[in-house]
Parts: structure tokens; C-alpha cells; sequence
């Protein structure tokens, strides 16, 4: 089943106004991969000016550069993002890939208070998703509040810590969603992302997982935001429901983390305003008919995003070559699939779109992380390749 990458489903609708930047698998005598720019719906190779994507962001003024740059056109945007759809993709055309490279892949946890209930009820389950609906309701009716008015680290949170504790409902995922402190934590390794038109990676074992539809912010290496992208942290419920220390196993896998299909770079048509008011849509599409569909609302995150990436890059921390981070999800599936109870879990071959109108859309196929295709292409490799190419 393609996937039915086209310019209409999959860019921003304002695309005449945006700064895009992403990378692109260039074939020719020494294939590889170039920071690419989309400009008047052609696809331009700007490797020779910039050989990485993060070179490109550290710069002062990177909307500038890609307004004025030249490049090399390697084709049409439509035909590039047709390529792009790994069931039908030609390897001596170019097709794009995560417009990320160099930069760390940072996901924030437990910023919208809903999920923060989910991740609750996935530890009180231990990883049994026929239990969850009953601890749902029994949390929903311990708390009795909306958890969402709650600002993190106030005195009214450290008071309904208090609570909280006294009931015996205290969990860790209450901590770092209204506790003073964020959940950040790595979620992939530099040069593993997949971009629009893969394959998106879950655990065989795994009985119990879902997609997470996140804004992620690109950051540069002195802390600033400079744009921001569409991100699918995919999650295992079940493994990380069975103990917090296992967040590792649950999230860091074989093409487990999808970003694109574009970076946007802010400008006066793009802000962090817009940012933090998008909404986001979620469709999986199943080969057994099966259709889910949720949304995210930015406007409901518990911590500011500029605060999510303080806590990420400063003084305590930093990262020269950028870093990306995904903002955390409002949509937590409770519907059942296959049975009364079960939930949602996803089943290969799931078709995963995440939209939102000024970032376009985000469309992966799920398969098991042991069946992708193996991850081979890191640094080292990178640097190899940029050598024989000659733009180190």
C-alpha cells in the first residue's frame, strides 16, 4: 500500500511563505546524503555551501542563507517527495530523509497532564494493557481535579503532591509532570531519525505501544530555537509501564523516532506563537481496516516550550552541534482494537500521519525495529562519505 506522498497532503498550505530546509539522499558517483532547501518547488543541493544540516543552524542568520543561496536543483519538490515512499522509492533518484543529522535527539515526557495520567495508569497496569481502563477511572475519581490548571512546581502542586502521597497515589510520572523538574531524556542517537515516507520502528515482543505526535523544536548549539518540525516518539507502553528504568528499551530502537518532513525556520510568517497554539491531527490507518484518530493541542502543555529547552541546554549542558527536541504529546489512545479492554497497539504495516497546517505532514509505515532496514549510515560513516565527496 503507497503512501501517497504529495505536495497537497504533505506541506505546509502556506508553503509559499515557508522556510524549508531538510536533507536528501543525493545518487551519483559517490552517493550520499546533502543538506537540501526548498525554494519555488525545486529541490536544491546546498552541500557545497554547508556540508550538514547542523553547520547550516549554527550559522547567524540560516533563514538568510537559504533565501540567497544558489545550490545545486536535484529536481522537483513533488517528484523528490514522490520518491521519497519506501514501498515504491527508486535508488538512482533522490528521495529525502529526517532533515536532521549531527544534533542529539532529545523528547521531553509528561508536559500535557492527560498523558501524564497515562503514564500512571501504564505503571499501576505493569505493562497490562486489560487493566488500564479500570485504574483509569480509579485515578480519574482519587483525583478529582484537572490536573491540567496545575503549574509545575507551584505551591498548589507541591500541596497536591502532599495529597497525593497521603492516598498512597503518588508516582513518579506526577513528579516530573507537576514536580519543579522536566522529564528529558535521549530518545535516539545522532543520525538514526527516519524522515517522511520510512519505516517507523516497534519491538516484536511489544504488546502494547502507540505513536506520539510531537512538535519538535531544532535547537542550535548556543540554546536558540531556531524552528521546529513534526516528531513521532514512538512509544512501548508495556515495557516501560513494567519499571521507568527500562525508558530506554521503551523508547530508543531500531527507527523508533521519525522527524520531517521539513525543518521551518521562524521568520515573520513563522513564530514560536505559532508554535505554541498548533494543533496537531494523528491518523493510523490499518491493513485490518482499523482507523485511529487523535489530536494535540500545544495550547494545553503543562511548561512552556521555551522553558522545556532551558532545561535541556545551558550552563549544565551543552551540545555543539545542536540538538532537536520533542515536546512531549496530548494524545494517549485508550480505544480498544481488537478486543473489549485491549486498548489500541499498533500492528505492522499501520500507515502513521501527523499533521498540523504550518509544518505539513509526517507519514510513516510501522514495522517490527528487527525488519527495517538496519541502521548503518552514523558519523563515522557521514564523515567518510562527506571526505570522498570532498566537502570536508
Amino acid at each position: 500500500m503507497g503512501l501517497n506522498l504529495d505536495l497537497e497532503n504533505c506541506l505546509p498550505t502556506d508553503l509559499e511563505e515557508a522556510i524549508l530546509i531538510g536533507r536528501a539522499w543525493v545518487p551519483g558517483d559517490i552517493p550520499g546524503p546533502s543538506p537540501i532547501v526548498i525554494r519555488g518547488g525545486r529541490v536544491l543541493d546546498v552541500s557545497a555551501e554547508m556540508s550538514t544540516v547542523s553547520e547550516l543552524l549554527n550559522i547567524e542568520a540560516p533563514s538568510e542563507f537559504v533565501e540567497n543561496t544558489n545550490g545545486e536543483d536535484i529536481g522537483s519538490l513533488s517528484d523528490v517527495l514522490t520518491n521519497s515512499d519506501c514501498t515504491e522509492q527508486k535508488k538512482d533518484l533522490p528521495y529525502f530523509l529526517s532533515p536532521i543529522d549531527l544534533q542529539a535527539i532529545k523528547a521531553c515526557g509528561v508536559t500535557f497532564a492527560q498523558s501524564m495520567l497515562e503514564r500512571v495508569i501504564e505503571e499501576r497496569a505493569d505493562g497490562d494493557p486489560s487493566s488500564a481502563e479500570r485504574i483509569r477511572d480509579e485515578i480519574r475519581t482519587t483525583i478529582g481535579l484537572n490536573l491540567s490548571d496545575i503549574i509545575p512546581g507551584s505551591a498548589e502542586a507541591m500541596q497536591l503532591k502532599s495529597v497525593l502521597v497521603s492516598k498512597g497515589m503518588w508516582s513518579q510520572y506526577l513528579e516530573v509532570g507537576i514536580g519543579p523538574d522536566a522529564e528529558v531524556f535521549t530518545k535516539a542517537q545522532p543520525m538514526s531519525a527516519v524522515g517522511i515516507g520510512t519505516e517507523v520502528g516497534i519491538l516484536s515482543k511489544s504488546e502494547w505501544n502507540n505513536p506520539e505526535p510531537e512538535i519538535t523544536l531544532v535547537v542550535n548549539n548556543v540554546g536558540i530555537i531556531v524552528g521546529a518540525t513534526l516528531g513521532n516518539d514512538v512509544n512501548l507502553r508495556d515495557i516501560e509501564g513494567r519499571s521507568a528504568l527500562l525508558l530506554g528499551k521503551a523508547k530508543d530502537n531500531n527507527a523508533s523516532a521519525a522527524i520531517g518532513p521539513f525543518i521551518r525556520l521562524f521568520n515573520e510568517n513563522f513564530t514560536m506563537n505559532d508554535v505554541r497554539i498548533a494543533e496537531l491531527s494523528l491518523t493510523v490507518t490499518g491493513l485490518d481496516g482499523f482507523t485511529l484518530r487523535g489530536r494535540s493541542s500545544m495550547s494545553k502543555i503543562s511548561r512552556d516550550i521555551e522553558d522545556l529547552v532551558s532545561e535541556t541546554i545551558g550552563p549544565h549542558h551543552q551540545y555543539p552541534d545542536g540538538l532537536c527536541l520533542m515536546t512531549g504529546t496530548l494524545f494517549a489512545p485508550s480505544e480498544d482494537r481488537d478486543k473489549p479492554g485491549g486498548g489500541f497497539t499498533h500492528k505492522v504495516g499501520d500507515i502513521v500521519r501527523i499533521s498540523t497546517p504550518k509544518l505539513g505532514t509526517l507519514v510513516n509505515k510501522v514495522n517490527y525495529s528487527e525488519n527495517v532496514k538496519p541502521w548503518t549510515f552514523g558519523v563515522g560513516a557521514l564523515i567518510r562519505n562527506l571526505a570522498a565527496r570532498r566537502l570536508l
